[in-house]
């Protein structure tokens, strides 16, 4: 037995179909646990259990915690709920957000929940980061939302401008008639009446999807859904159910990592949220730091970049690392591959500090899959496993080219997109089930139930000259690694050429060094990555640096941070015909194949 004991987890048992067309049909043994038919039932179970328990945390100006019980947010939410229902809000007039991640925030969100008003949180980056606001004007003539939630007028005064109508009721702290403060002042007695006329089927929000492919999509988030995807975490992270989870998290609530699975999984188990105002970036993880310095978590979460930055402070201070490992029960990593040297790292020190082996987990889900769906609760070598379908789930693997497409069906898939039957028919194949447009690889064909790696987006692949197919995402996320913490991320090229090539981003470290000893060391990385691939598509042997950083109005990256690969390739032809010419420039950094002994 492992020296994880004691933390539980699942042990699925499996059914799979090999059909006579190639395709695989994978579900597990176990039905999925019976659960809640409403959100609001769970504030509803712990507001009379746990009245006390801190059910959301956030840090106030003077630098202490401002935490908010459940019985405390129960009462809010009812308030908010009555608010604006009174203000005309109802199923066809949602509730948009503006805002980042706020204890308003969350109390806006629970008050709509508790009544059935549908509420769509925004990313700030299209209010904030945005030049034209495009994509918000887009979102405003789908939604037509009954009010806008703004926290900080002045800040989101031009996307308020871009967006608004002459009767549009704009909620803010503290400026103007509908002030968030007033509003938690009223009499919560119809919200009462409200709640009792909730159903599994009724929508509870609507999440845009990230632009990765294409532009957002509002996905229709029920009851049903969010309901079924809680019995599903709970039963996978069955060690929840002893201890309630405490989580530290920044990730924000506009995508559904953090939005649905993470504040979910808090709220179904009567856990404690406390948000993290850091971020992984220069200048603001000495916020994170401080934070886990005083909060031991035992679910943790954030994407590669935060551990790799994390990781580098927990092997500087013991106690700091004491204090993340004393009641971490697992981390799960997500957003991007991680990096091996930071999973070894991190195993490393966690069994150093703990005694015993702590769980690096990653998964795969969507948007649309609301999104828990795949997990690994097995204990890993090296990083990338995302484990087996979530029961109640069938997972489909279709053949597609040299590729194995996965597909899902469910009760926490989407019904479909708001307004747009088209774009919702052309994802669900003939039998029913969602096309994530992801390729799995099996890490064990002869036992699939050991789990699958992510083997590309199957719309982001493209061939060789040679005909052989490159799965991008897979090849990316090892150039990554192979390049030793010398870029953050790479764009792979090559389509109908001999070989492969990328775009690379470099790391702030890779910033600062000379240009001629940046271009030695990328050279070198680049050669040694060359020598550890197994054929042409996955080798690259040629490489530029993107000089100007991806753009988010022309859909180059998304809020998360994701670069689209299509879009990058699309907007960056030009740098990619001088990476193939001839005459080779000076920018471009090729290794011949006998610098990589290839023959």
């Amino acid at each position: 037995m492992t020296k994880t004991q004691g933390i539980r987890f699942w042990q699925p048992r499996f059914d799979i179909t090999h059909r006579a067309d190639g395709s695989i049909l994978m579900r597990q043994i176990d039905p999925l646990p019976q659960h809640l038919p409403v959100v609001a039932a769970y504030l509803d179970h712990w507001a009379d259990k746990t009245p006390d328990a801190t059910w959301i945390a956030r840090r106030a100006t003077g630098g202490a915690w401002q935490r908010i019980g459940y019985a405390k947010a129960r009462d809010t939410a009812q308030r908010l709920g009555a608010a604006l229902l009174a203000r005309g809000l109802g199923p066809d007039r949602p509730l948009l957000i503006l805002s980042e991640n706020s204890l308003e925030h969350a109390l806006l969100a629970m008050g709509c929940i508790y009544v059935g008003i549908p509420f769509a949180a925004i990313s700030p980056a299209y209010s904030l980061v945005s030049k034209d606001h495009g994509k918000l004007r887009n979102i405003a003539a789908l939604l037509h939302p009954g009010a806008i939630f703004a926290d900080d007028a002045k800040a989101f005064a031009p996307a308020l401008r871009a967006i608004s109508a002459p009767d549009q009721i704009v909620i803010t702290l503290g400026d103007g008639k509908d002030d968030y403060t007033a509003l938690c002042n009223t009499d919560p007695e119809a919200a009462l009446s409200a709640r009792a006329g909730l159903t599994p089927e009724g929508v509870v929000k609507y999440l845009f999807t990230s632009g990765s492919t294409g532009s957002p999509k509002a996905v229709i988030n029920t009851n049903r859904m969010i309901c079924a995807m809680g019995a599903m975490i709970s039963d996978c992270y069955r060690f929840l159910q002893d201890e309630p989870p405490v989580v530290l998290d920044w990730a924000p609530w506009n995508h559904t990592a953090a939005g649905n699975k993470v504040f979910m999984l808090v709220l179904f188990h009567g856990g404690s949220y406390y948000i993290d105002d850091g971020r992984p970036i220069p200048g603001k993880f000495d916020d994170t730091l401080r934070n886990l310095r005083e909060i031991s978590c035992n679910w943790y979460f954030n994407v590669p970049l935060g551990f790799d930055m994390l990781i580098d402070a927990l092997e500087q201070d013991r106690a700091l690392a004491e204090t993340f490992f004393a009641r971490l029960g697992m981390v799960f990593y997500a957003g991007a591959g991680m990096a091996q040297h930071t999973w070894d790292r991190l195993s490393a020190l966690g069994r150093a500090v703990t005694g015993r082996d702590i769980l690096l987990a990653t998964g795969l889900g969507a948007t649309e899959t609301a999104p828990f769906a795949l997990a690994c609760t097995e204990l890993q070598h090296k990083a990338g496993n995302i484990g087996v379908p979530a029961p109640g789930l069938v997972l489909k693997l279709v053949p597609t080219g040299d590729k194995m497409e996965a597909r899902l069906k469910g009760p926490t898939i989407m019904p479909g997109y708001l307004g747009d039957p088209e774009k919702t028919a052309e994802v669900f194949d003939e039998e029913g089930f969602y096309c994530l447009g992801d390729a799995l690889r099996p890490a064990d064909p002869d036992d699939l139930g050991k789990g699958f790696f992510f083997d590309g987006r199957v719309a982001e692949n493209f061939k060789l000259a040679t005909g052989t197919w490159v799965a991008v995402g897979a090849v990316r996320a090892t150039l990554v690694d192979a390049m030793g913490g010398l870029i953050r991320d790479a764009v792979i090229v090559g389509e109908n050429q001999p070989e492969l090539g990328a775009l690379l981003l470099l790391s702030e470290r890779a910033k600062s060094m000379e240009a001629g000893a940046r271009k030695d060391a990328l050279q070198d990385a680049l050669i040694q990555a060359a020598k550890a691939a197994t054929g042409s598509a996955s080798r690259v042997m040629r490489a530029c640096i993107l000089e100007s950083a991806p753009s988010f109005d022309r859909g180059e990256v998304t809020e998360k941070g994701s670069l689209n690969q299509r879009a990058m390739r699309a907007h960056n032809s030009e740098m990619i015909r001088e990476l193939y010419a001839p005459d080779t420039s000076e920018s471009v950094i090729h290794i011949a194949r006998k610098n990589a002994h290839i023959v």
